[in-house]
Protein backbone atom coordinates (compact mmCIF):
# COMPACT_ATOMS: atom_id res chain seq x y z
CA UNK A 1 0.00 0.00 0.00
CA UNK A 2 1.28 3.47 -0.83
CA UNK A 3 0.90 4.91 2.69
CA UNK A 4 2.41 1.92 4.49
CA UNK A 5 5.37 2.34 6.84
CA UNK A 6 8.26 0.73 5.00
CA UNK A 7 10.61 -1.23 7.26
CA UNK A 8 13.98 -2.93 6.92
CA UNK A 9 15.35 -5.38 9.50
CA UNK A 10 18.93 -6.24 10.45
CA UNK A 11 19.53 -9.05 12.96
CA UNK A 12 22.23 -11.69 12.82
CA UNK A 13 20.10 -14.32 14.58
CA UNK A 14 17.91 -16.00 11.89
CA UNK A 15 15.17 -17.13 14.27
CA UNK A 16 14.91 -13.73 15.93
CA UNK A 17 14.92 -11.96 12.58
CA UNK A 18 12.13 -14.17 11.26
CA UNK A 19 10.12 -13.58 14.42
CA UNK A 20 10.50 -9.82 14.11
CA UNK A 21 9.56 -9.99 10.44
CA UNK A 22 6.49 -12.09 11.22
CA UNK A 23 5.27 -9.61 13.84
CA UNK A 24 5.73 -6.68 11.49
CA UNK A 25 4.04 -8.35 8.53
CA UNK A 26 0.94 -8.93 10.67
CA UNK A 27 0.38 -5.18 10.90
CA UNK A 28 -1.80 -3.88 8.05
CA UNK A 29 0.03 -0.54 7.86
CA UNK A 30 3.54 -2.04 7.72
CA UNK A 31 5.53 -3.20 4.69
CA UNK A 32 8.78 -5.12 5.20
CA UNK A 33 11.05 -4.26 2.28
CA UNK A 34 14.25 -5.93 3.49
CA UNK A 35 15.42 -8.44 6.08
CA UNK A 36 19.06 -9.45 6.46
CA UNK A 37 21.94 -10.11 8.84
CA UNK A 38 24.31 -7.56 7.29
CA UNK A 39 23.59 -3.82 7.10
CA UNK A 40 25.86 -3.67 4.07
CA UNK A 41 23.21 -5.36 1.92
CA UNK A 42 20.24 -3.24 3.00
CA UNK A 43 18.10 -1.58 0.33
CA UNK A 44 18.82 2.05 -0.52
CA UNK A 45 17.62 4.43 2.24
CA UNK A 46 15.02 5.92 -0.08
CA UNK A 47 13.23 2.57 -0.14
CA UNK A 48 12.31 2.42 3.55
CA UNK A 49 11.34 4.64 6.48
CA UNK A 50 12.40 2.70 9.58
CA UNK A 51 15.37 0.45 10.23
CA UNK A 52 14.81 -2.13 12.98
CA UNK A 53 18.35 -2.87 14.08
CA UNK A 54 19.88 -5.40 16.43
CA UNK A 55 22.66 -3.68 18.37
CA UNK A 56 25.11 -6.57 18.68
CA UNK A 57 25.79 -8.04 15.25
CA UNK A 58 28.01 -11.07 15.73
CA UNK A 59 30.50 -9.32 18.03
CA UNK A 60 30.84 -8.38 21.68
CA UNK A 61 30.80 -4.69 20.79
CA UNK A 62 27.66 -2.66 20.02
CA UNK A 63 27.31 -1.60 16.38
CA UNK A 64 27.21 2.10 17.19
CA UNK A 65 28.81 3.11 13.88
CA UNK A 66 25.96 1.34 12.08
CA UNK A 67 23.43 3.20 14.23
CA UNK A 68 25.08 6.53 13.46
CA UNK A 69 25.44 5.86 9.74
CA UNK A 70 21.82 4.90 9.19
CA UNK A 71 20.34 7.44 11.63
CA UNK A 72 21.51 10.15 9.24
CA UNK A 73 19.28 8.69 6.52
CA UNK A 74 16.30 6.89 8.09
CA UNK A 75 14.65 6.43 11.47
CA UNK A 76 16.50 3.79 13.50
CA UNK A 77 14.73 1.67 16.11
CA UNK A 78 17.25 -0.41 18.05
CA UNK A 79 15.83 -3.72 19.30
CA UNK A 80 18.36 -5.49 21.49
CA UNK A 81 18.70 -8.14 24.16
CA UNK A 82 20.85 -5.62 26.03
CA UNK A 83 19.06 -3.47 28.56
CA UNK A 84 22.24 -1.73 29.70
CA UNK A 85 21.73 1.98 30.23
CA UNK A 86 25.15 2.67 28.69
CA UNK A 87 24.02 1.07 25.43
CA UNK A 88 20.79 3.07 25.42
CA UNK A 89 22.58 6.37 26.02
CA UNK A 90 25.19 5.57 23.35
CA UNK A 91 22.49 4.78 20.78
CA UNK A 92 20.60 7.97 21.57
CA UNK A 93 23.79 9.97 21.12
CA UNK A 94 24.36 8.30 17.76
CA UNK A 95 20.90 9.40 16.61
CA UNK A 96 18.65 6.40 17.26
CA UNK A 97 14.95 7.26 17.35
CA UNK A 98 14.09 4.48 19.77
CA UNK A 99 15.38 1.58 21.83
CA UNK A 100 13.45 -1.52 22.85
CA UNK A 101 14.59 -4.64 24.61
CA UNK A 102 13.72 -7.92 22.94
CA UNK A 103 11.39 -8.71 25.82
CA UNK A 104 8.98 -6.06 24.54
CA UNK A 105 5.55 -7.38 23.63
CA UNK A 106 4.06 -7.36 20.14
CA UNK A 107 1.79 -4.37 20.81
CA UNK A 108 4.64 -2.30 22.26
CA UNK A 109 6.88 -3.23 19.33
CA UNK A 110 4.32 -2.22 16.72
CA UNK A 111 3.53 0.99 18.60
CA UNK A 112 7.25 1.84 18.79
CA UNK A 113 7.65 1.46 15.03
CA UNK A 114 4.70 3.80 14.41
CA UNK A 115 6.02 6.32 16.93
CA UNK A 116 9.47 6.35 15.36
CA UNK A 117 8.08 6.54 11.82
CA UNK A 118 6.09 9.67 12.67
CA UNK A 119 9.05 11.47 14.21
CA UNK A 120 8.61 10.50 17.85
CA UNK A 121 10.92 8.66 20.23
CA UNK A 122 10.21 5.19 21.62
CA UNK A 123 11.79 3.56 24.66
CA UNK A 124 10.99 0.49 26.72
CA UNK A 125 9.35 1.81 29.91
CA UNK A 126 11.85 0.18 32.26
CA UNK A 127 14.74 1.77 30.39
CA UNK A 128 13.45 5.30 30.95
CA UNK A 129 13.79 4.73 34.69
CA UNK A 130 17.34 3.35 34.65
CA UNK A 131 18.78 6.02 32.33
CA UNK A 132 19.13 8.43 35.24
CA UNK A 133 21.50 6.02 36.99
CA UNK A 134 23.82 5.89 33.99
CA UNK A 135 23.77 9.65 33.55
CA UNK A 136 24.51 10.14 37.24
CA UNK A 137 27.45 7.73 36.93
CA UNK A 138 28.81 9.72 33.98
CA UNK A 139 28.41 12.91 35.99
CA UNK A 140 30.49 11.44 38.84
CA UNK A 141 33.18 10.36 36.38
CA UNK A 142 33.34 13.95 35.12
CA UNK A 143 34.01 15.07 38.67
CA UNK A 144 30.47 16.24 39.36
CA UNK A 145 30.80 19.22 37.05
CA UNK A 146 27.60 21.22 36.56
CA UNK A 147 25.80 21.26 33.20
CA UNK A 148 27.63 23.14 30.48
CA UNK A 149 26.54 26.63 29.45
CA UNK A 150 23.61 26.84 27.10
CA UNK A 151 24.18 26.76 23.39
CA UNK A 152 23.65 30.04 21.51
CA UNK A 153 20.07 30.51 20.41
CA UNK A 154 19.32 29.71 16.78
CA UNK A 155 16.36 30.27 14.54
CA UNK A 156 15.58 26.55 14.24
CA UNK A 157 15.89 25.73 17.96
CA UNK A 158 13.20 26.48 20.54
CA UNK A 159 14.48 29.07 23.00
CA UNK A 160 14.42 28.11 26.66
CA UNK A 161 14.71 30.52 29.55
CA UNK A 162 17.89 30.33 31.66
CA UNK A 163 15.95 28.51 34.38
CA UNK A 164 14.52 26.04 31.88
CA UNK A 165 18.00 25.44 30.46
CA UNK A 166 19.24 24.74 33.98
CA UNK A 167 16.42 22.30 34.67
CA UNK A 168 17.01 20.50 31.38
CA UNK A 169 20.71 20.26 32.14
CA UNK A 170 19.95 18.61 35.47
CA UNK A 171 17.61 16.15 33.72
CA UNK A 172 20.44 15.26 31.33
CA UNK A 173 22.69 14.63 34.32
CA UNK A 174 20.27 12.15 35.82
CA UNK A 175 18.59 14.12 38.60
CA UNK A 176 14.99 13.49 39.62
CA UNK A 177 12.52 16.37 39.92
CA UNK A 178 12.89 16.32 43.72
CA UNK A 179 16.69 16.45 43.48
CA UNK A 180 16.49 19.32 40.98
CA UNK A 181 14.22 21.21 43.36
CA UNK A 182 16.75 20.80 46.18
CA UNK A 183 19.70 21.88 44.04
CA UNK A 184 17.87 24.91 42.64
CA UNK A 185 16.23 25.78 45.97
CA UNK A 186 12.76 25.57 44.44
CA UNK A 187 9.59 23.75 45.30
CA UNK A 188 9.05 20.46 43.50
CA UNK A 189 5.79 21.79 42.03
CA UNK A 190 7.77 24.66 40.50
CA UNK A 191 10.22 22.21 38.93
CA UNK A 192 7.27 20.19 37.63
CA UNK A 193 5.95 23.36 35.99
CA UNK A 194 9.33 24.08 34.39
CA UNK A 195 9.47 20.53 33.05
CA UNK A 196 6.00 20.85 31.50
CA UNK A 197 7.02 24.11 29.84
CA UNK A 198 10.17 22.50 28.48
CA UNK A 199 8.22 19.52 27.14
CA UNK A 200 5.83 21.90 25.40
CA UNK A 201 8.58 24.03 23.87
CA UNK A 202 10.64 21.04 22.72
CA UNK A 203 7.52 19.08 21.72
CA UNK A 204 8.58 16.14 23.86
CA UNK A 205 5.60 13.84 24.11
CA UNK A 206 6.72 11.81 27.11
CA UNK A 207 9.45 11.24 29.68
CA UNK A 208 11.50 9.11 27.30
CA UNK A 209 11.54 11.75 24.59
CA UNK A 210 12.41 14.53 27.06
CA UNK A 211 15.29 12.41 28.35
CA UNK A 212 16.54 11.91 24.81
CA UNK A 213 16.43 15.64 24.06
CA UNK A 214 18.19 16.44 27.33
CA UNK A 215 20.95 13.94 26.59
CA UNK A 216 21.43 15.25 23.06
CA UNK A 217 21.59 18.86 24.21
CA UNK A 218 23.89 18.11 27.13
CA UNK A 219 26.19 16.13 24.82
CA UNK A 220 26.39 18.98 22.32
CA UNK A 221 27.04 21.54 25.05
CA UNK A 222 29.98 19.67 26.57
CA UNK A 223 31.61 18.86 23.22
CA UNK A 224 34.50 21.32 22.93
CA UNK A 225 34.97 23.20 19.66
CA UNK A 226 37.76 22.06 17.40
CA UNK A 227 41.00 23.91 18.02
CA UNK A 228 42.56 24.79 14.66
CA UNK A 229 45.99 24.53 16.25
CA UNK A 230 45.39 20.82 16.87
CA UNK A 231 45.73 20.11 13.16
CA UNK A 232 49.03 21.92 12.75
Amino acid sequence: MSDAIRIAIVDDHPLTRRGVESILREQPDFEVVGSCDDPGVLPAPARFDVLVLDLYLGTDEPSLDVVGQWAEQVKVLVVSASGRAADVVACIRRGASGYLTKSAGTAMFASAVRTVATGGFALSPQLADILSGELARERRMRGGRPPAAALPASTDRPELSPREEEVLGHIANGYTHAQIATRMKLGKSTVDTYVERIRHKLQAGNKAELTRLAIERETAERTPPTDPRATR
